[in-house]
């Protein structure tokens, strides 16, 4: 999965761990999503899109 986390969270001027508290989540979590190394869960997902004023769509990109 490729994510556009980091770009959005450059957008808003936003660290990973000021994202990471506005999702409650830690900031490990957070550097993994933007790796691609984790696969949200659909809640976690909605919660980083909300957070970032985007759509799940717009964040998140399935690599077939």
């Amino acid at each position: 999965m490729i994510t556009r986390i980091k770009e959005f969270r450059a957008r808003y001027d936003m660290t990973q761990e000021e994202l990471a508290k506005r999702v409650g989540v830690r900031r490990e979590t957070i550097v993994f999503l933007e790796k691609g190394r984790y696969n949200p869960s659909l809640k976690l997902a909605y919660d980083v899109a909300k957070a970032l004023s985007t759509t799940i769509e717009e964040l998140f990109i399935l690599d077939e």
